[in-house]
């Protein structure tokens, strides 16, 4: 709930500014793709993570690779909380308090996370910080689709960011720029077979992104609550560890589920730390769903119907049967487009440009990934939102 105080006090303020004048949306997009333009940063570069060797081992080659990257991105973090607690006690509380942490959390996420730590060189403390920040911070859009033939497509933006720092000269957020170059796609292999594939941010342990190829595709949407990630978070500092931590679970799914079926049943039924939304899609017709769950347990269930005329779904940050609040409205103009798209027409191409379409797209996507279950195929690309666009 906090984030909705927020984004009216930053709404009033941003509509100020000439940037924001109405209209906030645009005509739906097209010929985006192949990705090309001003909205067009570039690929997202392919890495393999080996699940059968240590898991202190598993990130080296990443972030061996993207060591200064993501070395940039956490003295931007550190930045932005001296900014608000100059005295450097924010930062020193992180540094001392959460490499207690990491020995709480589930195998192999403790592991990994210290072998990322060890060979980066950033403190343990905040690449723990670094791997929390997504329970509460995620802002997206994702569809879930079904072709005339039968065929599910999967797609969504990632916005990351909101309130963390907005460079006025720029206009844009800090802390997004600066995710950008660590933006990478993986393939998780074990006895050097694909498991499955994921868009991550490197550094990260925990899957927003993943697809496992041939069986189901799923992608995760924080979801605005008064009991939110910040409770659960707390609860779990203090002793209470019963549920799970979101992209922990996202993650485990991915690598273990073995169908669409079982997958949607481990996200609807496991407790959490945080409230979100899964969405889900699979590999036969009618195999796709928005999962809106709470801490404790799944809310509701809304999944693709053929005979109700529903050929996809779209979920951003608000439950579907409530209206999103009005400065965030993403969902109607993404559903405008995807209504006009037609599932006589949808296809990859086709979603890309719906979710290049203002203000689907916005300052705060860093990336946009595409995936066709029926083909085991992820891609991903890097974007911008050219002035004028919405800050969200």
């Amino acid at each position: 709930m906090g984030h909705l105080v927020f984004l009216i006090l930053a709404g009033l303020f941003a509509v100020t500014s000439t940037q924001f004048i109405p209209p906030y949306t645009e005509d739906c997009r097209a010929d985006m793709y192949p990705p090309n333009g001003p909205t067009f940063k570039g690929a997202v570069h392919w890495y393999t993570v080996d699940l059968d060797l240590p898991p202190s081992k598993r990130w080296t080659a990443i972030i061996t690779d993207k060591k200064t990257d993501l070395v940039n991105m956490i003295q931007a973090i550190k930045d932005l909380a001296n900014a608000f607690v100059p005295s450097g006690k924010l930062i020193e509380l992180v540094d001392i308090t959460l490499p207690l942490m990491v020995d709480t959390l589930p195998y192999p996420f403790s592991d990994e996370i210290k072998g990322i730590a060890a060979v980066s060189g950033v403190p343990l403390g905040e690449v723990v910080l670094f791997n929390i920040f997504y329970e509460i911070f995620t802002v997206c859009t994702s569809v879930v689709a079904e072709d005339t033939k039968g065929n599910l497509i999967h797609a969504r933006n990632l916005d990351f960011g909101l309130f963390m720092g907005w460079d006025t000269k720029n206009k844009s957020w800090i802390i997004s720029e600066k995710l950008k170059s660590l933006v990478v796609n993986i393939d998780f292999k074990r006895n050097n077979q694909t498991v499955f594939k994921s868009t991550n941010f490197a550094g990260y342990v925990g899957m927003l992104t993943g697809i496992k190829p041939y069986i189901f595709t799923l992608t995760m949407n924080e979801r605005f609550s008064l009991d939110g990630g910040y409770i659960g978070i707390l609860e779990w500092i203090l002793g209470k560890r019963d549920g799970m931590w979101m992209s922990f679970l996202t993650r485990s799914v991915l690598e273990n589920a073995t169908s669409y079926e079982e997958a949607k049943n481990r996200l609807a039924q496991t407790k959490l730390l945080a409230p979100a939304y899964f969405i889900l899609g699979g590999n036969r017709t009618g195999q796709g769903c928005i999962i809106t769950r709470s801490r404790l347990l799944s809310i509701d269930i809304l999944e693709i119907d053929l005979k109700l005329g529903r050929w996809y779904l779209l979920e951003t940050n608000y439950d579907h049967w409530k209206e999103p609040l009005f400065l965030d409205d993403r969902r109607t103009p993404g559903m405008k487009c995807m209504n006009q798209t037609t599932q006589s027409n949808v296809s990859l191409k086709t979603m890309y440009n719906v979710l290049s379409t203002k203000p689907v797209l916005n300052k705060l996507t860093t990336y946009t990934t595409l995936m066709q279950v029926s083909e085991g195929k992820l891609e991903s690309y890097i974007r911008d939102c050219p002035n004028p666009c919405m800050p969200w």
